[in-house]
């Protein structure tokens, strides 16, 4: 199973200027740094062989700079991106030094090696073995330029899985789109993101059911709706309400329909079909109710309308309201990550003596005016420096300017909070109305079961 990527390598401004300014640092420009990395012989020599694993097509591996260099020349095209970087990565243990370079190398024969010079380079610092790929941009055969599309990615990722079924490796057969960075590195925090949440869900479920039916029945009043219809290829989850489905193999191992299934006959041998039954009972045995407040104790309360009150309202419900539980909507599960941003809203909302959405827009129309003149004062210092002399003065005018600037950052901050209040309040509504939806038929689901158990019990009395 190998995994690969292309991007480009590009020229780097702050390193031209460095150029300028001292030609000593500039040694590597980006073509050498890329190739230098990926020649490294710290990544690139085996320690109990001493092989090197490097091979140049179409060049020589130790002159290569020189060599892509000069095709550049030849047909003049130095600019714009210089080359381009690409790696095919294997998991630990499932090929060799060996293999993975002549894998490698069949490669990069296959899709660039009739037009472009590459240089292959397997790194062994890893605990998985990966090679590294540096296509020169401009073609020795006829001087076009590399085509760095989807299309080519695609190719990379056919020719390799294809090279891999070829020598009997494993490959990836449900490739997963690119994750948005934020999304990554939250997911990897275990923050409450769509797809942890989902995982959530599930995990809860399988817990506490043995039965597809109670499976889909404990999902379903998590807020979610699972679909296995067996005509379709894949099975798929999705929020209430919401139009876009996930297949449940996006997830990750363990969740999809066949494992889940397993999972769930698993419970069947071990539980019986008593199982989601026993979670009920535990759940209302751990039941309390809400705290009560005297009324006469609100009589003098000043009232809360408006924005706030709306603001206060859904943060009381991501909050868990007063029994402290878990918002029960996925959707508001997710905004849970948001605590911070809201928390500023409601900020600005309370200094500002906002109530409705057209205040909002009346104070961003106030801070875009204020903005402009602020920043006519600052261009009148900057234009006071140039023709002043004195230092003092100088001083006094740079503890203006610097004060003005401190003033445009915070106008510019909560012009940008206020298009935030605006921009989220339709579906910040929408997320409150299925919590509460939710919430409500929770307690209908909690007051049935109880009158279940008390009839029991007065049948088991008797």
């Amino acid at each position: 199973m190998s995994t690969t990527k292309i991007w480009p390598v590009r020229d780097n401004l702050k390193r031209s200027a460095d150029y300028v300014k001292n030609p000593a640092k500039t040694e590597y420009d980006d073509l050498r740094n890329a190739l230098h990395y990926a020649k490294d012989e710290n990544k690139t020599v085996s320690q109990n062989e001493k092989m090197c694993f490097v091979t140049g097509i179409y060049c020589n591996a130790e002159n290569a700079y020189e060599e892509m260099m000069t095709v550049k020349n030849h047909f003049g095209k130095t600019g714009g991106n210089v080359a381009y970087h690409a790696y095919q990565s294997f998991p630990p243990g499932e090929v060799t030094p060996e293999l993975c370079h002549k894998i490698g190398v069949s490669l990069a024969k296959e899709l660039w090696g009739e037009n472009f010079q590459v240089v292959v380079a397997t790194h062994l610092d890893r605990e998985h073995l990966h090679n590294h790929f540096l296509i020169n941009s401009v073609s020795y055969r006829n001087g076009k330029k590399f085509n760095d599309d989807k299309r080519m990615y695609f190719r990379m990722r056919e020719a390799s899985d294809n090279l891999c079924r070829e020598y009997g490796l494993s490959v990836i057969e449900n490739p997963g789109g690119k994750t948005p960075r934020n999304i990554y590195f939250a997911e990897k925090r275990g923050e409450p993101t769509k797809f942890n949440l989902i995982r959530e869900a599930i995990d809860r479920a399988l817990k506490t059911t043995a039965t597809p039916e109670d499976f889909k029945t404990v999902l379903k009043e998590a807020g979610y709706i699972i679909t296995d219809n067996p005509n379709r290829k894949y099975a798929t989850i999705q929020r209430i309400g919401e139009k876009q489905a996930v297949r449940l193999y996006r997830l990750g191992k363990g969740y999809d329909l066949p494992e889940i299934k397993e999972k769930l006959m698993q419970n069947t041998r071990y539980y019986g079909n008593k199982l989601y039954y026993k979670a009920k009972k535990f759940e209302l045995k751990d039941f309390q109710p809400a705290k009560k407040y005297n009324a006469k104790n609100l009589e003098h309360a000043r009232k809360v309308k408006g924005l706030k009150c709306f603001y206060l309202v859904y943060m009381f419900h991501l909050n868990g309201g007063r029994s402290k539980q878990k918002p029960l909507s996925p959707e508001m599960r997710e905004e849970c990550r948001k605590m911070d941003r809201y928390a500023e809203d409601i900020r600005l909302i309370a200094t500002q003596n906002l109530s409705t959405l057209d205040d909002v827009k009346k104070l961003i129309t106030e801070h875009e005016a204020m903005l402009k003149k602020l920043e006519r004062e600052r261009k009148n210092c900057y234009n006071r420096l140039r023709r002043c002399g004195d230092p003092e003065t100088i001083e006094e005018i740079k503890a203006e300017r610097d004060k003005l600037t401190s003033a445009m950052a915070v106008c510019r901050k909560e012009i940008k909070i206020a298009n935030r209040v605006i921009t989220n309040s339709e579906r910040m509504h929408e997320n409150l109305k299925k919590e509460l939806k939710l919430r409500s038929e929770k307690n209908q689901r909690d007051t049935e079961f109880k009158k279940l158990i008390r009839k029991r019990e007065r049948s088991w009395e008797r």
